[in-house]
C-alpha cells in the first residue's frame, strides 16, 4: 500500500516562478488598500481582458484631483493624438497601470485614482515622469481601451510588434537575401494614410534597405499569405525606395499582406554561388531535401553567365530528353552543383549562378566552357531515392553494400577527393555502429572492415595534412589491437610529418617487436625519420649560422636562407611505402608508396619490391596518383 492515504496525498510540488514573474509579485506588495482605485465611465464589450504578451492600445489623459489636465495623449487636451501601445508583461510601465489594464474590456473607458507610490514616485519606478509632472501628488489616470491583441514582439526593445490579421500558410518565413512580393499599406499613429494600397504589390529584396528596417524586420517573421499590422516606431523608420520621407514620423503601422517569397541562398556566404527557387517543391523544406547521399534525377540547363544565350548543355536536347541521373555525394557533377541540389525539393525549379572554382575549373569541363567561366544553371529535381536500408539485410548481405560505399570511398581518394573520400568511409563506420555480428567468423571480418575504414580515414587526413586528426583515427584500431602492424605504421608517418620524431620513431620501432616480417618496412621508415630530423636540424644550422660568432657589440641577423639552398629536398612530401600481406591476411606497411593510396587492399609482396619502378613508369605516362589495389 501507498504511504499516503486517498485523502492525504502529498503536496504538488511548486512551479518555480520566473525572475520576471517574482520581480512583479515585488512590486504587488507595494499596493495598499485604497492606492489604486477605479470606476468605470463607457462599459466595454465581451469578456476577454488582456493579459501578459497582449499588446494594448489606448488613450490616456492625466489629471489632478481638481481636474487639471498635466498630461494627455489626446488632441482635445493639447495631446499628439497618437494612442498609447504597452506590451503586458514587457514594456516598462508605472504599478498602476500594470495592475490596471488587465482589469479593462475592449472600449471601456475608466478612471483610475493613484496614490504617489502607485505611479511615478514609486521607489525604483522604471519609467520617468515628464518634466514638470506632479510626480508626489494623487492623480486620476482617465483610460480608453482601444484594442488589446496577441502581439508577436520582434525587436527586444518593442520598437517593432507585430499583429497577425490572418494567419497564411506553411512555417517558412523570409530572410536575406530573399525575394518578396508583398502588399502594403501605411498610416501614422494618429491614422493618417501616407501609403496607398496599390493594384501592384511591392517586390523587393530582403537586406537591401528597400523598405524600412523595422518593417522589414516584421515581414521575416511572416509566412506565405499572412496579413498582419506591424508597428514601428520612429527608431526603426529607416529611409527607403518605399517611404523616403520619415522625418518627423513617431511610429507607423504598416499593414502586410506577403503575397509571394523566393526562396534565396547565399550558398557560400560571399555572394558567389547563389540559388534562386523560382518554383515551389512538394514536401517540407528541409525534412524532405536530399541531404544525404542519395540517387538523384534532374534535369538541367547550363549557360555561361554573361551570355544567357550561350547554352552548353540541355538534358532535354542533349541528352535525348532522358535526366540527368547522379548519385550525390561521389563527385559525379560540380561541387557548386551538388550544393545547390541537396536544398531542392521533389518539383522545385531553381536558378542557380555559380562562380568557376566550384563549376568547372575544378571539374572536367564541356569544351565550349572557357577556363574561368561563371556559369548559370537552370535545375528541376525531378526526384530521388534515398540509400538502401539495411534493416532486415543479412550479415553478408550488409558486407556487400559496404565494400560498394568503400570502392567509392577508394576511387574518390584515387581522384584526389579526399574530403569526398573521408565522407564515405566515415558514413560506413557510422553505419556499422548498427550491425552486429552472430558469431566469431562474422566478428573478424567486422573488425578487420572496421580497422580498415579507420585507417583510410587517418590517410585521407594525412593527405589534407591534418596530421593530428589522422593519428587519433591511428588509435582507434591500435586502442582495439595494439599490434596492429599497419595501423603502428600509418600512426608514425603521420607523427613524423607532424614533427613528433620521438613518438613517430616508437611505433616504428614496435611494428619489429610485434611482428619480424615488418623488420624492412620499419626499417626503411626509419631511415626516412633520421633523413627527416637531419633536414630539420640542417635548416636550423643554416638560419643560426652566424649568429654567436660576432665581437660584443655586433648585430647578427637570423633567419637568412642562403641563396644555393634550392636542392634540399622536403622528406615529408616523400612517397610513403605501400602495404604487404602479412601472414593471416592482413596488410602490412612496405617501405615504398604508403602515401600514394589509403586502402587495406591486397597486394602480392612482388609488386611492392618492384613499386620503384612501376611508379616511374606510371609517372611517365602522367598517372602519378594511381594506385594498384
Amino acid at each position: 500500500m501507498s504511504q499516503y492515504d486517498a485523502g492525504d496525498l502529498p503536496p504538488a510540488p511548486e512551479k518555480k516562478k520566473s525572475p520576471a514573474e517574482e520581480a512583479a509579485e515585488k512590486r504587488r506588495e507595494k499596493l495598499t488598500p485604497g492606492s489604486l482605485m477605479k470606476a468605470v465611465i463607457r462599459s466595454g464589450s465581451g469578456d476577454l481582458t488582456p493579459a501578459d504578451g497582449h499588446q494594448v492600445v489606448l488613450h490616456c489623459t492625466t489629471r489632478t484631483m481638481d481636474g487639471i489636465v498635466v498630461n494627455s495623449t489626446r488632441r482635445e487636451h493639447g495631446g499628439k493624438g497618437i494612442p498609447l501601445r504597452f506590451v503586458l508583461g514587457k514594456s516598462k510601465m508605472i504599478l498602476g497601470f500594470a495592475e490596471g489594464f488587465p482589469t479593462m474590456l475592449k472600449g471601456e473607458i475608466a478612471m483610475f485614482k493613484m496614490e504617489p507610490q502607485i505611479h511615478y514616485a514609486e521607489d525604483d519606478c522604471p519609467v520617468t515622469a515628464p518634466n514638470g509632472f506632479p510626480k508626489d501628488a494623487e492623480l486620476q489616470f482617465e483610460i480608453e481601451m482601444l484594442d488589446f491583441f496577441k502581439a508577436k514582439v520582434v525587436a527586444e526593445d518593442l520598437g517593432v510588434v507585430k499583429k497577425i490579421v490572418e494567419e497564411g500558410k506553411g512555417w517558412e518565413t523570409p530572410r536575406e537575401p530573399y525575394e518578396v512580393t508583398a502588399r502594403i499599406t501605411a498610416r501614422t499613429g494618429d491614422g493618417k494614410e501616407i501609403l496607398h494600397s496599390k493594384e501592384v504589390p511591392y517586390f523587393f529584396t530582403l537586406g537591401k534597405s528597400e523598405v524600412p528596417k523595422g518593417l522589414e524586420m516584421g515581414i521575416g517573421t511572416m509566412v506565405r499569405k499572412e496579413k498582419a499590422t506591424i508597428y514601428v516606431s520612429c527608431t526603426y523608420l529607416t529611409e527607403s525606395s518605399l517611404m523616403p520621407q520619415v522625418e518627423g514620423l513617431e511610429e507607423v503601422h504598416f499593414e502586410v499582406e506577403l503575397v509571394q517569397f523566393i526562396q534565396v541562398r547565399d550558398m557560400l556566404g560571399d555572394g558567389r554561388l547563389i540559388k534562386r527557387r523560382v518554383v515551389d517543391g512538394r514536401g517540407e523544406f528541409p525534412m524532405d531535401c536530399p541531404l544525404h547521399d542519395s540517387l538523384l534525377r534532374v534535369h538541367y540547363k547550363g549557360m555561361l553567365l554573361d551570355e544567357p544565350k550561350s547554352v552548353f548543355y540541355d538534358t532535354q536536347i542533349d541528352n535525348d530528353g532522358e535526366p540527368l541521373e547522379f548519385c550525390s555525394g561521389e563527385g559525379l557533377v560540380p561541387e557548386g552543383f551538388e550544393m545547390c541540389v541537396r536544398l531542392m525539393l521533389p518539383g522545385e525549379k531553381s536558378v542557380v549562378t555559380c562562380p568557376p572554382d566550384f563549376a568547372y575549373d575544378k571539374f572536367p569541363r564541356p569544351a565550349n566552357v572557357p577556363e574561368g567561366a561563371h556559369v548559370r544553371w537552370e535545375i528541376e529535381l525531378l526526384g530521388f531515392e534515398v540509400p538502401k536500408d539495411w534493416t532486415g539485410l543479412t550479415f553478408k548481405e550488409i558486407m556487400e553494400e559496404a565494400d560498394k560505399i568503400k570502392n567509392t570511398g577508394n576511387r574518390l581518394f584515387k581522384e584526389g577527393k579526399f574530403e569526398l573520400a573521408k565522407a564515405k568511409y566515415e558514413k560506413l563506420l557510422r553505419e556499422y555502429n548498427h550491425v552486429h555480428p552472430q558469431d566469431d567468423e562474422e566478428g573478424k571480418i567486422f573488425a578487420n572492415s572496421r580497422s580498415s575504414l579507420h585507417l583510410n580515414v587517418a590517410a585521407c587526413y594525412q593527405k589534407m595534412g591534418e596530421y593530428r586528426k589522422s593519428i587519433e583515427a591511428c588509435n582507434k584500431v591500435v586502442d582495439s589491437n595494439p599490434v596492429h602492424v599497419k595501423a603502428l605504421y600509418r600512426r608514425g608517418m603521420s607523427y613524423m610529418l607532424g614533427g613528433d620524431f620521438d613518438d613517430a620513431k616508437k611505433d616504428f620501432e614496435k611494428m619489429v617487436t610485434v611482428d619480424k616480417s615488418s623488420e624492412p618496412d620499419a626499417t626503411a621508415a626509419l631511415l626516412k625519420l633520421k633523413q627527416k630530423e637531419q633536414e630539420i636540424e640542417k635548416k636550423a644550422r643554416k638560419q643560426f649560422k652566424g649568429l654567436f660568432d660576432k665581437k660584443p657589440g655586433e648585430i647578427s641577423e637570423v633567419g637568412a636562407e642562403p641563396a644555393d639552398d634550392k636542392n634540399v629536398s622536403d622528406v615529408a612530401g616523400s612517397e610513403e611505402p605501400v602495404t604487404s600481406a602479412d601472414r593471416d591476411g592482413s596488410r602490412k606497411p612496405s617501405p615504398r608508396a604508403e602515401s600514394e593510396h589509403a586502402f587495406e587492399e591486397e597486394r602480392p609482396g612482388l609488386i611492392g619490391r618492384l613499386w620503384p619502378s612501376a611508379r616511374r613508369i606510371f609517372s611517365s605516362l602522367g598517372l602519378n596518383r594511381c594506385t594498384i589495389l
